[in-house]
C-alpha cells in the first residue's frame, strides 16, 4: 500500500496566507494567499522535497491536505 504523506494548512490572519507544513515531508514550509495557490504550490514542492530528502525516486505521491481557519464573527439579533 503506498504511503499517504499529511500536510497542515493553516490559516494566518495577521500576514492573510495560508501556511502549509509538514512532518512527514521534511522541509516543507510555503504560504499562499488562497488554497487554490497553495495547492499548485505543494503539487510541485512535496514531490521535489521527497526526492531530495531520499524518500523515492519516481512515481506518484499520495498527499492529504488538512486545513484549518479559526473565524471570529459577531451575530445580530433577530427582531
Amino acid at each position: 500500500m503506498q504511503k499517504i504523506y499529511f500536510v497542515r494548512a493553516e490559516w494566518d490572519g495577521e500576514a492573510e496566507v495560508w501556511v502549509a507544513t509538514s512532518d512527514d515531508v521534511p522541509g516543507l514550509a510555503t504560504e499562499a494567499e488562497t488554497m487554490e495557490e497553495l495547492s499548485k504550490k505543494l503539487e510541485v514542492m512535496i514531490p521535489e522535497l521527497l526526492t531530495e530528502n531520499g524518500y523515492l525516486d519516481a512515481g506518484e505521491i499520495s498527499y492529504e491536505v488538512l486545513a484549518r481557519k479559526f473565524s471570529v464573527t459577531q451575530a445580530t439579533a433577530v427582531s
